[in-house]
């Protein structure tokens, strides 16, 4: 149950950020344009993106410890761009104004698909970092890892849909979004942390 509760929080962890695509599915949700269609891609998409990186992953740390050491110094590498887009993140906020004309079905499938898979974001945050700490479970902890962080994007997604006016009135809370960025950076530094120490030990054991 642990590997599904970190899987839970590390997907909603990276999850709470505020750009185009999530604008887009606030949008949608407040026009009652095809909501459900558009949570469901974006949903779907995570799923895909995190079960191909917690198996990927998985995948070539077997190898040596000449490659579990690169992957290591790549999560790093991303999460570290990841606390830094967030700390910039605190001074450019997003805006519901920002709006996106009304579409039709097929549109809305074309949009949430190009706000998804044309976003390098996703694949940092699905395939890299949430993959990259599933690195060290065995194979039953991984399904619950990857049921928790998928778990977390539908409930991200169907609220931001369904509960589209209440978020969009928080968007322009700045200070609300502040205060989420700045515990989501802390929570990332946090698992740097873990990740960093790894990394030392396999320097160490390399030697």
């Amino acid at each position: 149950m642990e590997n599904y509760i970190f899987g839970f929080y590390l997907g909603m962890s990276l999850i709470l950020a505020i750009g185009p695509q999530n604008l887009f599915v606030i949008e949608q949700g407040l026009k009652r344009n095809h909501v459900f269609l558009v949570c469901l891609i974006c949903s779907i998409s995570d799923f895909i993106f995190i079960v191909i990186g917690t198996f990927a992953f998985s995948y070539f740390s077997q190898t040596n410890p000449f490659v579990d050491l690169t992957l290591n110094l790549l999560l790093l590498v991303f999460i570290f761009n990841f606390i830094w887009s967030k700390i910039n993140a605190t001074t450019d906020f997003y805006s519901v104004n920002k709006t996106f004309g009304e579409f039709s079905r097929s549109g809305v499938i074309i949009k949430a698909l190009a706000f998804t898979y044309l976003n390098p974001h996703v694949y940092w945050d699905t395939i890299f970092i949430i993959g990259g700490f599933s690195r060290e479970l065995i194979y039953e902890g991984k399904k619950l890892f990857v049921i928790g962080s998928t778990t977390a994007s539908f409930l991200y997604f169907f609220s931001l849909g369904y509960a589209s006016s209440y978020f969009a009135n928080f968007i322009n809370n700045q200070n609300g979004w502040r205060w989420i960025n700045w515990i989501v950076i802390f929570t990332m530094i946090i698992l740097s942390i873990s990740v960093l120490t790894n990394t030392i030990s396999l320097v160490i054991s390399i030697i």
